[in-house]
This record gives structure tokens, C-alpha cells and sequence, in this order.
């Protein structure tokens, strides 16, 4: 029996589709529906590039959404056990959607390449990248998490996340993005490791890192700084009002508009920042729309959204079948609370601007889509979880 369950490669159905899970992640589309709606029909409505469509990004992203839930639904029905034996076959597909950066399909926005054009769809290709090094690191995690012994073991492991990262920021000069790969693998050995000693004397050793590089910045010729623009970013962040039309003024007119929110906001639609004074409200700053029209409260309650999404997540990765489903949703649940962290510190002033984005809340149809694969990966843990339990209390009383 217990063969037979791990070899049922489908299982469709609502057997383990967490209620309370998807119910929160229904919460948490619709207000950013809602909330996209807001911030971009003022710049949609203007301009001809958009159609002069009010609706514009909504519908994209509305569209985007129901191709991700489709896709959701979609790997839940698969035994993740089988998604896993491909995980080499995604390691390597990673290097192919590098790649599509040097072929004609690539789009430079930006001053950036880190689009593929693919049909009538523009993917970044960091999004799937991120959702198959998760699969790729849980599997890795699995057969080897336990022979992590020294050093040199925990560096040997995350050599092949590093790989992708690093390739990620210096093809795509996604930086971001790497950050987010190179953390989220770093928080699934953690998990695994027993040795948390360790990964303390990592992060001070990073933070101590990062310290330097920022007074180091902070002490050259601004004339040198401005060769290169993540040097320009952190001057900016330091100190924004000698930035304030240029590289500071998105992170300040955000700041503004958090602070004239007050604890109610001005209402829904009525935000003065999003006016042509923040560049793309309906993208990484979408954070201070919220806190302008819906004020703390409006803050708080997108935050209190995600940290019981994060809670639903971490309680399935306690109760999965085996440690490969527990590295699955940790990996999502790392990736999610990683990228809704360093949003939150960019767009409260207390990070450099990235470009990271707020997950289910800015603009971005692949982003959507592969965010709600990886939480199909995690209702798929569950689902054979559930079956595991239920075929168990079956055999015991045969």
C-alpha cells in the first residue's frame, strides 16, 4: 500500500486543499486587484501606450491570475515525489532561460535585460528560475542536508545556488532577485542543518560585509559614486534630498506618500502620489499607495494577510510526509517572507531601492504565475501528506 500511495502520480480532487490557506490567498488577490486598480488607473487612462483603457493593468493582471490558479490547481494534483525526480532537468533549465537574455526574444526595459518575449507574454526570466531552484534545492536538501558537517560542506551545497545567482545578477543585472535565490536557498539548509551556530556567524560576517561596502560608498567622490548606479542608489538611500529628482525621488514621493496616509488614509482612489509623481505606482512602491489611501490600518491588514499565509505554509511543512515535502514549503515559505521583507524595507526607506516586488499585490503576470505554482508545490505536500495519513489509519484496521 504504502508503494502504491508514493507511486500515484495524480491525485486531483479536494482532498488536502487547505480551506484556510486558500482562503487567505483569495484575501489577499482580490485586495490586490483591487489595489492594482487603484494605483494605475490614473497613468492607464492617459496614455495612448495603454490604450487610454482605465482598466489596463487590471485585466492583464486579472487574466495573468487565473492562469496562475489554473496552474496552481494544476501541481497540486501532482505527487510532488515525481515533480522532484525532474529536479536536475530544472537545474539545467535555469542556464536555458539565461540564455533566452542573448537570443532575440530578450527585452531591454530599463536599462535592463531581464525579459523574454514568449508569444503575446513578456516572462522575467528570474520567476521561473526561482520557483524550479526550489524544487532543485529541496531534492539536493534531502539526499545531503545531513551529511552537512563543516564548512566547507555548507559552502559545497550552496555552490549550485550561488551558480544561478550569480548569473541571474550579471546577465539579467537582477541583483534583487539573486538576493532573493542565494537567501532562500540559504534558509532551506538552515532549516535542515543542525548547527544554527553556524548560520549566526554567517550573518554577521554578511552584515559586517555589507557595512563596509555601504561606508565605503558613503566616503567616495560622488562624481565616483555615479559610475555606477547601485553605488548611486546607496548614496541616494543614505542621503535621498541630494537625490531628490533623481535617483531618490521614487523612494521619497513613496515616503511622502506613507506619511500623509495617517492612520485611515485618504480613501480608496484618492492617493495624490500616484498622479505622475511615483513613476509605477502599480509595481514595487504599490506598498505606499496602500499606506496613503487605506493608511496603518490599510498597512496593517496587508501585513497581517501575509504573515497568516506564511503561518498556513509553515504549519503544512510540520505536518509533511517526509523531509522532502518539509524543504518544498519551507523553500516557498522562504522565498514569500524574503520577498515581502525586503519590499517592506525599500519601500519604508530602510533599504536601498531594489525593485523587489510585493508578492499577489504589484503588477506582474509571470510573477503571479509562478508565485501561485509554487504554492500549488505546497497544497501538493499537503495533499499526499493527508492521503499518507488516511491510507495509514486504513492498513490499521485491516
Amino acid at each position: 500500500m504504502a508503494r502504491k500511495r508514493r507511486n500515484r502520480i495524480f491525485q486531483f480532487g479536494p482532498l488536502g486543499m487547505d480551506t484556510n490557506l486558500l482562503v487567505v490567498l483569495f484575501f489577499i488577490m482580490v485586495f490586490g486587484f483591487i489595489m492594482i486598480y487603484s494605483a494605475s488607473y490614473y497613468k492607464a487612462g492617459m496614455s495612448s501606450a495603454f490604450n487610454n483603457d482605465s482598466m489596463y493593468f487590471l485585466k492583464r493582471q486579472v487574466v495573468f491570475s487565473m492562469v496562475g490558479v489554473l496552474a496552481m490547481l494544476v501541481v497540486a494534483g501532482v505527487n510532488y515525489h515525481w515533480i522532484c525526480r525532474f529536479a536536475g532537468v530544472g537545474y539545467l533549465a535555469c542556464f536555458g532561460f539565461v540564455a533566452l537574455l542573448f537570443t532575440p526574444l530578450a527585452i531591454t526595459a530599463n536599462e535592463a535585460t531581464r525579459w523574454v518575449q514568449l508569444g503575446p507574454v513578456q516572462v522575467q526570466v528570474a520567476e521561473p528560475v526561482k520557483i524550479l531552484m526550489i524544487v532543485f534545492m529541496a531534492t539536493l536538501l534531502t539526499a545531503k542536508g545531513r551529511h552537512i558537517k563543516s564548512w566547507l560542506s555548507m559552502i559545497k551545497i550552496m555552490i549550485p545556488a550561488g551558480i544561478i545567482a550569480v548569473l541571474i545578477w550579471k546577465v539579467s543585472d537582477n541583483m534583487s532577485s539573486a538576493v532573493i535565490i542565494l537567501g532562500t536557498a540559504a534558509f532551506m539548509m538552515f532549516v535542515v542543518h543542525p548547527e544554527y551556530w553556524k548560520f549566526i556567524v554567517a550573518i554577521l560576517i554578511v552584515g559586517v560585509g555589507v557595512t563596509a561596502i555601504v561606508y565605503y560608498v558613503a566616503s567616495m567622490d560622488p562624481a565616483q559614486a555615479a559610475e555606477s548606479f547601485r553605488f548611486e542608489r546607496i548614496r541616494a538611500w543614505l542621503d535621498p534630498y541630494e537625490y531628490e529628482t533623481g535617483k531618490a525621488m521614487q523612494a521619497l514621493q513613496g515616503l511622502y506618500a506613507i506619511g500623509s496616509g495617517g492612520l485611515w488614509g485618504k480613501g480608496l482612489g484618492n492617493s495624490i502620489q500616484k498622479l505622475g509623481k511615483i513613476p509605477e505606482p502599480y509595481n514595487d512602491y504599490i506598498f505606499s499607495i496602500i499606506c496613503e489611501e487605506l493608511g496603518i490600518f490599510g498597512a496593517g491588514l496587508v501585513i497581517l494577510l501575509f504573515i497568516f499565509l506564511l503561518y498556513r505554509i509553515y504549519t503544512i511543512s510540520q505536518t509533511a510526509e517526509d523531509m522532502l515535502g518539509r524543504m518544498l514549503t519551507i523553500g516557498v515559505f522562504s522565498h514569500i517572507a524574503l520577498q515581502v521583507i525586503l519590499n517592506l524595507l525599500v519601500v519604508t526607506g530602510l533599504f536601498p531601492t531594489t525593485g523587489v516586488t510585493l508578492p499577489f499585490f504589484s503588477y506582474g503576470g509571470s510573477a503571479s504565475v509562478f508565485l501561485l505554482m509554487e504554492i500549488g508545490l505546497v497544497l501538493s505536500v499537503n495533499k499526499y501528506s493527508i492521503q499518507k495519513r488516511l491510507d495509514e489509519a486504513r492498513e490499521a484496521h485491516l
